[in-house]
């Protein structure tokens, strides 16, 4: 279901495809992340009042929620995920719900939570981040709100390790084994850096203050670990963005700060970084793009205001972007739930990659009811049918006739008026490497009502 917030919102450099807002009625919205299945298909994560909702985001043309897993029945004031293998890992903060696994192998057929974990002394988080087969549950109700690591090497069965209770930690970066901690109301506010490569035995190794009028609450790393982004969600106004140099992380050097453009009151709150661009949830100003190609002058390049109403000091409106590798981008608004968007520019400056053959891929899942991804990878554009046929020879179904590009693309196979049985698909792809050629191959899959 659309949101029925109109499509023609303050923006400028990007594309609204879709706002998908569903569970309004039971309270507020908050996080949202994403998941890639192994063949390719994309799904938001989005976190509502009283559970988690997953979005099928791969055809822009036929964005749907596919499944929700319900937390406890009171609403919480904020939830939070990542994505580990196959599993989403919630928590939520404000109701005892634990620590829900969810394991999404079987989108988008349905989405099963396989364990919800609790131990002495836990059973909320504020925030959740992940680095490998560890998670790192900030704040909720453990001690004095610090952060305890998790080991998931089974995937459905944590075991709790190491623990930093030396201030209260909004949220965290984990890079490799070093953590960066956002301690928001520590004063003046610090970020604190934490040796993780012992995970039951964490140690800090030093802490800068986030100035002026810290209170820092989200922060990114480069990916060559030189330069943090810090957002202060408490303090005065306005509420900052501050760009750090932290080659050497005992003398950190402040490169600028960044606001939206003539906004001085709405509250920066979550920002993630891809390619050359920091994604900002900027709450009552919405999702801020900003190029940050040379830290020291930062400036927007895009932005989609989610909240119209106003530009105030409160904390409604955008909570939290994030980007996949393809280029969409998610962003969750407080009131009104998902939006999913597509910038006017490339967020990345790589070239890309041609694939060395031609192939086609087993479905999946296989066997499915009622829905089933197929993969074809071309290594050229081409003109291309996809077709599928029952076990006696018929076809049943068209699903690509027409021209394609080359590298990976996807198709979506809805059987639910089939017969259960084996069919097959078959790919034809029409080529010019120089010569007219033609690619063509088979596999076979399972349906089962």
């Amino acid at each position: 279901m659309f949101g029925s917030i109109a499509f023609a919102q303050q923006s400028s450099n990007i594309q609204l495809h879709a706002n998908i807002d569903q569970h309004s009625a039971d309270g507020l919205y908050s996080s949202c992340w994403g998941y890639t299945s192994p063949v390719g298909r994309e799904y938001a994560i989005l976190g509502c009042a009283k559970g988690t909702a997953f979005i099928d985001v791969t055809n822009l043309n036929n964005i749907r929620e596919v499944a929700y897993v319900p937390g406890v029945d009171t609403p919480s004031c904020c939830r939070e995920m990542k994505v580990f293998s196959h599993y989403a890992y919630v928590v939520a903060d404000g109701v005892s719900s634990g620590l829900q696994i969810i394991d999404l192998q079987y989108l988008p057929d349905s989405a099963r939570l396989v364990n919800t974990f609790f131990f002495n002394g836990f059973s909320r988080g504020h925030t959740i981040s992940q680095n490998g087969p560890y998670l790192y549950i900030n704040a909720g109700d453990y001690f004095i709100g610090g952060l305890f690591v998790l080991d998931i090497t089974n995937p459905e069965s944590p075991v709790k390790r190491g623990e930093w209770e030396s201030q209260v930690v909004h949220d965290c970066r984990v890079v490799n084994d070093t953590i960066f901690a956002c301690n928001i109301y520590s004063p003046p506010g610090t970020i604190s850096i934490i040796d993780a490569s012992d995970k039951n035995n964490l140690r800090t190794i030093t802490s800068w203050e986030n100035i002026p009028q810290p209170g820092p609450h989200n922060i990114a790393i480069s990916p060559d670990r030189r330069i943090a982004y810090v957002t202060d969600e408490i303090g005065g106004n306005p509420r900052l963005l501050k760009i750090w140099e932290i080659s050497n992380i005992f003398d950190v050097i402040k490169l600028s700060e960044w606001h939206p453009p003539g906004i001085t009151t709405s509250i920066i709150h979550n920002v993630e970084l891809y390619g050359n661009y920091l994604f900002a949830a900027h709450y009552t100003a919405g999702l801020r793009i900003v190029d940050i190609r040379d830290p020291s002058n930062p400036f927007e390049a895009a932005f989609y205001d989610t909240y119209r109403q106003n530009d105030s000091t409160t904390f409604d409106g955008c909570w939290g972007p994030f980007v996949f590798p393809s280029e969409k981008i998610l962003a969750s608004d407080r009131s009104t739930g998902l939006y999913i968007f597509r910038t006017a520019f490339k967020l990345k400056d790589t070239p890309p990659i041609v694939p060395d053959n031609f192939r086609l891929f087993q479905n999946y899942p296989n066997p499915f009811n009622p829905s089933t991804t197929i993969k074809y990878c071309l290594k050229y554009d081409s003109y291309v049918t996809l077709k599928i046929y029952d076990a006696s020879g018929r076809q049943s179904a068209v699903l690509v006739d027409g021209n394609r590009t080359f590298g990976d693309n996807f198709a979506e196979l809805d059987a639910a008026n089939f017969a259960s049985g084996i069919y097959f698909y078959t790919i034809v792809a029409r080529y010019n490497d120089g010569i007219q050629r033609t690619f063509v191959d088979s596999k076979k899959m399972a349906f089962i009502k």
